[in-house]
């Protein structure tokens, strides 16, 4: 009878290749030529599907990550179609739902409503955009 096989021991969860590790710096101490993606955007730059070359440490629990601005792409510019998309989706989360007003605000998902709908409390006119649909004024 042949012997058999020793078990072995698989996690398998381990990586198959190692996990590749990029440098930390502190705040304010990243060396020239890397900007975290809100910087990219305030010069009109994204990373455009370059990894993370390092880290910069934050206050919170993630830290950022820092592309190299040489191999950033330029931001593509904004469509009517895009445009028409994010309005319509704006336009969801600002619309009341009992009344029919769009606000300058979005609208609490909590509520689904305003609060004037909701538990009366007076709206001020100039925080919604338009009267609601169909309304009609008195003659």
């Amino acid at each position: 009878m042949a012997a058999e096989p020793e078990p072995v021991d698989v996690d398998p969860h381990t990586p198959k290749q190692p996990e590749r590790t990029i440098p930390v710096f502190a705040r304010l101490q990243a060396p020239d030529g890397l900007a975290t993606k809100r910087q990219l955007d305030k010069m009109r730059l994204r990373p455009g599907g370059q990894d993370p070359v390092a880290e910069v440490k934050c206050r919170g629990p993630k830290n950022g990550l820092l592309y190299r601005i040489d191999l950033a792409l330029p931001k593509r510019p904004m469509t009517l179609g895009k445009e028409a998309a994010l309005d319509k989706a704006m336009a969801a989360r600002q619309t009341c739902s009992g009344c029919g007003r769009r606000y300058f605000h979005c609208l609490s998902v909590a509520l689904g409503m305003c609060l004037e709908c909701h538990d009366g409390t007076p709206t001020d006119p100039s925080s919604y955009i338009a009267p609601p649909a169909g309304h009609q004024l008195a003659a």
